[in-house]
């Protein structure tokens, strides 16, 4: 291709198109590449599917609603308990009697107390149980199963308190935990997690088997690498896309527990998602009073389909294969 080809094709002049380098065998050695951020990269894997902007919205909302709302607007459950024109209202009945505004959207109970503020007063409390169970469990099932799948004697004794405590039902166990102890915040918290950690250790020791034996983990063990190291730099943090997902299925979970225990009678003691749907329980077959039991069950069960897409998307953002 002759130069007045070149310029046509590209509307340039050859000197633009090509220009002499010189010869440098130190910058010849040179690896030009864009620098690589492992979060960064998540987070653009993340925002780049728009129904993870929508997950993520509601979640903000949500906890916007959660932790910021009740402090904003005070809630008295027995406010209007002398008025008997006040209770169980639907929401129209509710805000042309109480007023237009945001207290009344989901009518009221049995105390005439505003069903809107009552949930996001409860909320706090289930979605707070739940984060911190999930974070006690996560924290000591990631470190407990790091060591479980290097070391051989702490396997053959861990295998068999795993399978005595596996085989115990988990809610049986989280009800007789209750039972025995006063129904509180922090009862409940210890009950969720005495044993609700060697679930997740075991699955992190299952994965650190898949990957303990392979060649950079050879290499750096024959290098003089501790083990101890080795887990906690070439193993765990090749598994965050694990431990992300898995997160995602155990913060709902607990939200869930707490709600099934209120829900039987062995839950809170404090107004949770749970409690409220057990004091409401009556209303489900009481026609013109199903709002009271509905929009706390609708709540909890969006709250926790939400906080299970928005933890799975990220954890598949989280895998360096989705990076390329």
């Amino acid at each position: 291709m002759n130069n007045n080809e070149l310029f046509e094709k590209y509307d340039m002049p050859v000197e633009e198109l090509f220009s002499r380098v010189d010869h440098n065998e130190l910058e010849s050695e040179k690896i030009t590449a864009p620098r690589y951020s492992y979060w960064r990269s998540v987070f653009r894997v993340f925002f780049k599917k728009k129904a993870n902007i929508v997950a993520l919205s509601l979640l903000g909302i949500i906890v916007l609603l959660t932790y910021f709302y009740p402090v904003f607007f005070e809630y008295d459950k027995y406010a209007n308990v002398l008025d008997a024109a006040t209770k169980h209202l639907r929401p129209l009945a509710a805000m042309k009697l109480l007023g237009y505004n945001i207290h009344w959207i989901l009518g009221t109970g049995a105390s005439g107390n505003s069903t809107f503020d009552a949930i996001w007063y409860g909320a706090r409390i289930s979605v707070s149980l739940a984060f911190v169970c999930a974070l006690i469990n996560l924290t000591i099932g990631v470190v407990v199963g790091a060591i479980w799948g290097f070391s051989k004697k702490v396997d053959a004794v861990m295998m068999n308190v795993y399978n005595v405590i596996a085989n115990i039902p988990y809610v049986l166990m989280i009800s007789v935990l209750v039972m025995l102890f006063t129904a509180s915040f922090w009862t409940m918290v210890f009950a969720l997690t005495v044993t609700g950690w060697i679930s997740v250790a075991y699955f992190i020791r299952t994965q650190v088997i898949i990957i303990r034996d392979r060649e950079y983990n050879l290499a750096s063990k024959c290098l003089g690498t501790s083990t101890p190291k080795i887990a906690m730099k070439n193993i765990l943090p090749f598994m965050t896309s694990v431990i992300v997902t898995l997160a995602a299925t155990e913060i709902p979970s607990y939200i869930s527990y707490e709600v099934f225990l209120a829900y039987i009678g062995l839950g809170l003691t404090d107004m949770s998602l749970g409690r409220l749907i057990y004091e409401a329980e009556s209303a489900m077959v009481t026609p013109g009073w199903e709002f009271e039991f509905w929009s706390p069950v609708a709540v909890s069960a969006i709250i926790a389909v939400v906080l299970y897409v928005v933890g799975q998307n990220l954890g598949d953002a989280s895998d360096p294969r989705t990076h390329m």
